[in-house]
């Protein structure tokens, strides 16, 4: 268990104490942006890495409870939504995303997956470790989801300060029609759902995965799904 706590410890270091912070400044000042952005890539593949194996190889009979029916219920109905939002994310256009700031400026950016969330990918991460936590009740299972869970929330909020802090209006622009919260910019009325936009394929592929692993669980996970 304390590999796993110091993998955990070192993915979320690396993650919220770098990415967002003056040491990813300093360290582009000192060996350029390109090269900043291979060694992160590379650092984060590590500890990730780190964590799924030492989470794999930690004792599974520490239980804090243990799970229902409908606590599995909740994952499978939560996780085709999380890989809709992972798969739109990936494969859309975003001003949040390294490189494409400059879509701020754009009046058409905010369509599609952003008028749910602007941060896509990271909640589709926080949702299936969200989703996953309940019906995990086993200790070192919840320290993984945990981990992720602390990058992926905290990580939006360090995102959207750094893009206000760089892009001035043109983030407050879009921001006021967009929402980190799944759907609370459409909920509020600053903007509507519009399925159209969200692409056919991009839905049926988000749910092909998510029907994929359903029927791979045991191999991917280690265990099977029980209802």
């Amino acid at each position: 268990m304390t590999e796993l706590l110091i993998a955990a410890a070192l993915w979320i270091a690396t993650h919220l104490g770098i990415s967002s912070t003056a040491l990813r400044a300093r360290a582009v000042g000192a060996i350029g942006e390109g090269a900043y952005l291979g060694a992160y890539s590379l650092l984060a593949v590590a500890t990730l890495t780190f964590l799924i194996l030492a989470w794999a190889d930690a004792p599974r009979d520490i239980w804090l409870w243990y799970p229902a029916v409908w606590q599995t219920w909740l994952a499978l109905l939560l996780m085709p939504l999380a890989f809709v939002l992972l798969v739109s994310g990936l494969l859309g256009p975003n001003p949040t995303s390294v490189g494409q700031e400059r879509r701020l400026a754009d009046p058409d950016t905010v369509r599609g997956v952003l008028r749910i969330t602007r941060h896509p990918v990271q909640w589709a991460f926080l949702l299936w470790a969200l989703a996953h936590a309940p019906a995990n009740g086993e200790l070192a299972t919840l320290i993984l989801l945990g981990s992720i869970a602390i990058v992926a929330g905290f990580g939006t909020v360090l995102i959207d300060r750094k893009k206000a802090a760089a892009a001035g209006d043109d983030w407050q622009n879009f921001a006021a029609v967009t929402s980190n919260l799944p759907f609370a910019a459409i909920v509020a009325g600053r903007n509507r759902l519009a399925f159209g936009e969200l692409g056919v394929g991009k839905l049926l592929l988000g749910l092909l995965i998510y029907g994929l692993v359903i029927a791979s669980h045991r191999w991917i996970a280690g265990v099977p799904i029980v209802i």
